[in-house]
């Protein structure tokens, strides 16, 4: 398999060894960091995270956003991942409104009081529209964990949807920016081949 090479991006929270090792599995040479250097001058860029919304987007603040946008400008792939894939969308309401890097259209809301919460565990992916990052992955189960998730994500934007207390965006992109809800490093097979599909589309 030919070798890659992958950033992700280190705000501070975030499944980082798990992820490092899914991409290894996937045939990527991962680099965590901080330091926007590196950042901006990657052409693959994963974004993760765990926890709330507001901490990894303080920290994306200053420096590390700016060389996020240099990147982007400069044609590289973006993956944002669970809390990573929430930073991309143009606010959260988590402990109060946080605004989000906005690079997808949409916010993220609480999932409805009438569902266990948090939604740990595995569900079944409902793809919306062909795009080679969900080759593959018809009707896949994957892994989730998280309380919030997008809403008012265009159908366009939208690539694939899960259900728990409500519909929700699993996995969305626009151009070369695109995100996850669920896992993928936890996500077993269909997450490998998820993570493998990014690296293609992206090298």
């Amino acid at each position: 398999m030919r070798d890659r090479r992958a950033v992700v991006l280190d705000t501070g929270i975030g499944n980082l060894g798990n992820l490092s090792r899914a991409l290894r599995r996937a045939g990527a040479t991962a680099t965590i960091t901080s330091d926007p250097g590196p950042v901006a001058s990657a052409r693959c860029l994963l974004l993760p995270g765990v926890g709330a919304f507001r901490p990894p987007r303080e920290a994306l603040r200053g420096e590390l956003e700016k060389a996020l946008g240099r990147a982007l400008e400069g044609g590289a792939w973006l993956l944002g991942i669970c809390v990573g894939y929430q930073l991309l969308f143009e606010e959260g309401d988590e402990f109060g409104i946080t605004d989000g890097l906005g690079l997808l259209p949409g916010s993220v809301e609480r999932l409805p009081d009438s569902v266990p919460l948090p939604h740990i565990g595995w569900n079944r992916l409902s793809r919306t529209q062909e795009h080679p990052l969900l080759a593959g992955l018809e009707e896949a189960y994957v892994y989730f964990v998280h309380s919030f998730a997008p809403v008012g994500v265009p159908a366009e934007v939208t690539l694939a949807t899960a259900l728990h207390g409500r519909p929700f965006a699993a996995v969305a992109g626009r151009g070369r920016v695109l995100g996850t809800q669920f896992h993928p490093e936890k996500s077993g097979r269909a997450g490998l081949r998820l993570l493998e599909n990014f690296l293609e589309i992206s090298s």
